[in-house]
């Protein structure tokens, strides 16, 4: 079952070797890594079982500030990010909220389409890098 605004693609790593590699293209383009969030080692310590699910929150100011100009409650979905999870049958995927989505929930109009274009073009070329062989 598909998300609304959610672009998920299957990787060819496992959740581990997903994220590491999503991790350094990240830093490779010289952006921000704000936080890391192991959701399942959250659920270990909380007595808790759950997949191995990863979260990376990440982004650049001149990304995301023309979108913020545009209309600020864009903010709440900014910095950018990622999530790396394996389904109970032991496939990795990489989920990602579509920018051109975003946009379209928050009104930002076509003068902002070059910075949504851009975000889109990062977003895909990074899921690209971090699931396959290049």
């Amino acid at each position: 079952m598909a998300a609304e605004g959610l672009i998920t693609i299957p990787s060819r790593f496992g959740p581990v070797e997903t994220m590491n590699r999503l991790e350094a293209e990240v830093k490779g383009k010289g952006l921000t890594e704000f936080a890391h969030i192991d959701h399942a080692a959250g659920a270990t310590a909380a007595g808790l079982g759950l997949n191995p699910t990863d979260l990376l929150i990440f982004g650049n100011a001149k990304g995301g500030t023309p979108l913020m100009q545009a209309v600020q409650t864009i903010g709440i979905d900014l910095p950018l990010k990622i999530l790396v999870w394996q389904d109970a049958g032991g496939q990795t995927w990489l989920s990602y909220n579509d920018p051109h989505w975003l946009a379209k929930r928050h009104g930002i109009e076509a003068g902002a389409v070059t910075a949504v274009n851009g975000l889109a073009t990062a977003l895909a070329s990074l899921a690209k890098a971090a699931t396959s062989a290049a």
